[in-house]
């Protein structure tokens, strides 16, 4: 039986590192060029946070369509996708999470601190991408099948992974 895991911490982290030494690199390419600073748009860090509440609202809405009694069965197909949509969110918010901070730790290291025009909005898409990050797992709990449900319809689940509450697809 194929088991789903959750998304490993360390893959998180890896996209974050990743993302923090492209940050740091390409602000310091363009500082020894004698450019301005990469400064991400406000667009990015709504975006960002669209999309974290997109996952949440879907996900809150198939956990309610899971423990609903109703004996209509939940379609596996939008389970995966929103479990994969949540998976992806983790991967995308840790890695522009991590290129804000590497950008903007470059921008520590400069002997004149730029304006706030400037790291104001890397600021932004750190939190957006750490929102986005925290959703993301959010939404990935939020997909797991409940640990009773097989044993009151195992008509229903027949495939799923139940032990230890597994997820739904």
């Amino acid at each position: 039986m194929n088991r789903m895991q959750r998304t490993p911490f360390l893959s998180v982290v890896t996209f974050a590192v990743a993302g923090l030494a492209i940050g740091l690199l390409v602000q310091l390419v363009r500082s020894a060029q004698g450019s301005p600073p990469l400064v991400p748009p406000l667009s990015l860090a709504a975006t960002l946070l669209v999309i974290a509440a997109v996952l949440v609202v879907l996900a809150i809405l198939l956990r309610r369509a899971v423990l609903r009694t109703s004996g209509r069965a939940v379609n596996p197909f939008h389970a995966v996708r929103l479990l994969a949509g949540a998976r992806a969110g983790q991967f995308a918010g840790a890695l522009f999470a991590g290129l804000a901070a590497g950008s903007g730790l470059q921008l520590l290291t400069r002997s004149i601190l730029p304006p706030a025009s400037t790291w104001a909005p890397m600021l932004l898409v750190l939190t957006s991408g750490v929102v986005l990050v925290v959703c993301g797992v959010i939404a990935e709990l939020l997909c797991r099948v409940p640990p009773g449900d097989s044993e009151e319809n195992p008509e229903n689940h027949q495939g799923d992974v139940i032990e230890d509450g597994g997820f739904a697809p």
